[in-house]
């Protein structure tokens, strides 16, 4: 990104205040109004913060090995899967939540198939409608069972290649 690319970006995106600081445009976020990529953006994040923290019980001196598990485990692929076998807990509510980002139309990167990756974006619009709903209980559910779901995954899938291997 150029300077002079950034710059336009600052002055799009904030608007002096008067007194030095930068005038915020909106009171509140409603998930509702929000388009489903910007929900998936904030469960992205979010999804990715949790994974981290969650991976400390396991490591907490190698940051490569704590990068690249959790790398891994945020994955589309990983996240699909996650979906997957967490759908029966979810609310008619989280489902319809979880079709609107999937149906979002985005770019699609080569690590996972389409359906794989627009999974998973529907999956991080579920993690961010919740985060955004301060609905910090059923998040932390929701979350922790998809990472149990992909930690026992990985293990199932290293044992198969460790058998191949003897």
């Amino acid at each position: 990104m150029t300077f002079e690319h950034f710059r336009r970006l600052v002055d799009m995106m904030f608007e002096p205040d008067g007194s030095g600081g930068a005038m915020q445009r909106y009171q509140e976020v409603n998930p509702r109004t929000l388009h489903p990529l910007v929900l998936a953006y904030i469960g992205d994040a979010y999804f990715h913060l949790f994974v981290r923290g969650r991976l400390l019980s396991y490591e907490q001196s190698k940051v490569q090995v704590l990068n690249q598990f959790s790398a891994q485990m945020v994955s589309a692929v990983w996240q699909d899967r996650a979906y997957r076998e967490i759908e029966t807990m979810l609310t008619e509510e989280e489902i319809g939540v979880y079709k609107r980002g999937r149906n979002c139309k985005s770019r699609v990167t080569k690590s996972a198939t389409v359906a794989q990756y627009h999974s998973s974006t529907g999956f991080e619009a579920l993690l961010g409608t919740l985060y955004l709903q301060e609905k910090n209980d059923r998040l932390y559910e929701v979350a922790e069972a998809a990472f149990q779901v992909i930690s026992r995954a990985m293990m199932e899938e290293a044992g198969k290649k460790q058998a191949v291997r003897t």
